[in-house]
């Protein structure tokens, strides 16, 4: 075989999958068989087995049978990193049902909007959330209403230090089930799941991401079973992930990244992740001194943050071996690896990959052995990128600019109910990321910008389109127009132009702060400028292009 471009040589361009092409609860399953004690989650001190996540997750997948879930339903989750996480995502799957995650940052609008455009009838949430829940729950189709507390499975003795969240009481609310209770009941036997198993296929959807894609406001990007699948066993075998790794997960699973690295790459590979509901420095020391962690997926400032840690000399970090980052606010250079390899004493720190939520993310991955800085790495198993001019098609050359195109197994099946703007994004076959890019003469990726409108802030997608309509909800506000702005710690922040309607007064402070009570952190501006009007063209549209040149 000629080798790829850019391929180390110590690495197969061969994929193989460790257990046969099949959907990942099958994985779990048969880890389950075959190691049925060993600790698939560490939670605070807390080991949950392989054993425990099959049976768990059959019987939530059982209890979705009885009120009616059937395969092809959309299930939507709206909570942190947890075991319950874990459980729920693998038994509405087990059950052929579709998973689709909210971000635990949503305001009312924003679970509404996702709940309503699902047409789901069952979410599951912590219950610390449901305050958001109640507010428009009367607005959505839903009929059944999950609730559990991430320290549900807290031990009584934690090992690590514990978010104040965790130790918050357990609430109960009228008219809403239990996740532990739902979980003791034990009606639904493991060989009835086995029988919904056997019927899963590869290309059966399995998770619906909501993603603003490069047009119009989220829509769900819809992921089978093999696209899922792929991308597990193309990251493990790229990042060298194997069974005895302990892998550290606080990124979180709702964001495609997190979702890969942490839970679909751990069950592939058969591994143990140690899951933190979310990032603290100090757990993060403790985790990696005491389970001995080989493997973390971070972020550039949780590195700098932990390095920060007064005492952290005191931790073992001797047995982390590969640490793959992603630049967000802070920029991944060399520079930093040098200072995380010192830290660790001799762990690597590098770029992760270029991804989209549209190809279940992983696109790229970065040679170990040749690290090139400034790059995305080279294209993973099965893949091909390539370089077009936005306007005419017409393919770039090595070092030329242009928008990135991605081919691959993990491309998804097109937007859920959005025909047009599948048709834009998804072509014979490539996603047209709206992303601008260069391949160098190596092979290696470069991500140089965005090509459409959409922001990108801590490594979070935000399209204009949606704040907008958040904002002229104001009752102060007649025309709202949203741009992205470059901001050193988030990469880039959100901007709002305001025309108020006439009579009415609100300061640029007072739009900020309703705007933050009402969005995502994320969305929200955090700046706002007053205008008398809006550039538009003689039709009546926007010009974001004129806002941003002003």
């Amino acid at each position: 075989m000629n080798p790829k471009k850019g391929w180390p040589r110590s690495l197969s361009q061969v994929l193989e999958y460790r257990l046969g092409a099949k959907p990942l609860p099958e994985y779990l399953r048969e880890h389950a068989l075959r190691t049925p004690d060993k600790p698939v989650i560490q939670w605070y001190g807390r080991a949950i087995s392989y054993s425990e996540l099959d049976v768990l997750s059959d019987r939530f997948a059982a209890f979705l049978a009885g009120l009616g879930v059937k395969k092809g339903d959309r299930v939507a989750l709206f909570l942190s990193n947890s075991p319950q996480y874990f459980i729920v995502h693998f038994g509405i799957q087990k059950l052929g049902a579709i998973v689709s995650p909210c971000s635990p940052a949503f305001k009312e609008w924003e679970l509404e909007y996702q709940l309503n455009d699902l047409d789901t009838q069952v979410l599951v949430a912590a219950d610390s959330l449901y305050g958001v829940v109640e507010k428009i729950k009367d607005k959505t189709a839903l009929k059944h209403i999950i609730l559990t507390s991430y320290g549900d499975f807290l031990p009584l003795a934690p090992l690590l230090n514990v978010p104040d969240e965790l130790r918050a009481p357990k609430r109960q609310v009228p008219g809403t089930y239990d996740l532990m209770t739902v979980l003791a009941d034990v009606a639904g036997s493991a060989a009835q799941m086995a029988l919904s198993l056997e019927k899963l296929a590869l290309d059966d959807l399995a998770l619906m991401v909501y993603t603003s894609g490069t047009t119009g406001k989220p829509k769900g990007a819809m992921l089978t079973h093999r696209n899922a699948l792929f991308k597990a066993a193309a990251a493990a075998q790229s990042n060298q992930v194997g069974d005895s790794d302990v892998l550290l997960s606080v990124v979180p699973l709702y964001h495609i990244a997190g979702m890969l690295m942490g839970l679909n790459v751990t069950v592939y590979a058969g591994a143990t992740t140690v899951l933190l509901n979310r990032f603290d420095p100090v757990a993060v020391l403790q985790a990696i001194h005491r389970y001995h962690c080989t493997w973390w997926y971070s972020i550039a400032p949780m590195n700098v943050a932990v390095m920060q840690v007064p005492q952290a000399g005191d931790y073992d970090l001797s047995s982390l071996k590969n640490n793959i980052g992603t630049s967000f606010g802070i920029t991944l250079t060399e520079e930093l690896d040098r200072a995380w390899r010192n830290f660790t004493r001799g762990c690597p720190l590098h770029e992760a990959a270029y991804g989209l939520s549209e190809t279940h993310t992983g696109d790229t991955f970065m040679p170990s052995e040749a690290v090139k800085w400034g790059t995305q790495g080279i294209p993973t198993y099965e893949t091909e990128i390539k370089i077009i001019d936005p306007e005419t098609g017409a393919e770039k050359g090595p070092g030329e600019t242009g928008e990135i195109l991605v081919s691959n197994p993990g491309v998804f099946q097109g937007y859920w109910r959005r025909p047009e703007a599948t048709a834009v994004t998804l072509r014979d076959g490539w996603v047209h990321s709206g992303d601008m890019g260069q391949l160098d003469e190596d092979g290696y990726l470069v991500f140089c910008g965005r090509y459409k409108e959409m922001i990108k802030v801590s490594g979070y997608s935000v399209f204009p389109e949606e704040v907008e309509e958040m904002l002229i909800r104001h009752d102060a506000i007649a025309q709202v127009a949203v741009i992205g702005v470059p901001d050193p710690q988030r990469g880039e922040a959100v901007k709002a132009f305001v025309v108020l309607k006439p009579g009415k007064s609100v300061s640029e402070e007072g739009i900020i702060a309703w705007a933050r009570e009402r969005m995502s952190h994320y969305k929200a501006p955090r700046s706002v400028e007053l205008r008398q009007s809006l550039p538009v063209t003689g039709a009546g549209k926007l010009l974001r292009r004129l806002l941003k040149d002003s």
